[in-house]
């Protein structure tokens, strides 16, 4: 059964190079351990949305079909209290360029450094924002996911447009 933490690997992987990492590189760079991301690669070729065997190749379709039309209720989002942290969603690029704020709260995930406050907002996994915040293409992805499990329909409709330019014509 896949893990919410396995999004976040899978997306890693479909960034150029990281699938020719190491498992060692790509804890590092999502700061967990060599076996989470060990187990999360397992989980994904067993739900086949990684090759079975070979190189560390991501099955985009299936991950945007997944993303597109699962997330927000295999992974729904949980909302918290008010809190400073990383801005998230709507509130992140590539959609805060596009989506206009009303001037409503900004959903963020928690995190000691953030520099914006807005409501909590539970990422994939515990380090998201350090992850994200070392890798601007990874924050992207992440933040167009969290668009896709709590966005109106009109957020989720161009998150999913964005996320799908990325996935397939980038692959």
């Amino acid at each position: 059964m896949l893990r919410p933490f396995d999004i976040a690997v899978l997306l890693k992987l479909t960034l150029p190079g990281a699938a020719e990492s190491s498992f060692q590189k790509l804890a590092s760079d999502l700061h967990v351990a060599s076996s989470e991301v060990h187990g999360a690669i397992k989980r994904a070729r067993v739900s086949g949305l990684m090759q079975h065997d070979g190189p560390k190749k991501v099955n985009r379709s299936a991950l945007l079909e997944l993303l597109g039309h699962g997330m927000r209720y295999v992974y729904p989002a949980v909302r918290g209290e008010l809190t400073r942290g990383v801005a998230t969603s709507f509130a992140a690029e590539p959609l805060r360029s596009v989506i206009h704020d009303s001037g409503a709260e900004v959903p963020v995930w928690p995190y000691v450094l953030g520099k914006m406050r807005g409501y909590s907002f539970e990422p994939l996994y515990k380090h998201a924002a350090e992850a994200a915040l070392a890798d601007p293409a990874l924050y992207e992805l992440l933040s167009l996911v969290d668009a896709l499990r709590d966005g109106r329909v009109r957020e989720r409709k161009i998150a999913l447009e964005m996320m799908s330019k990325r996935l397939l014509e980038n692959g």
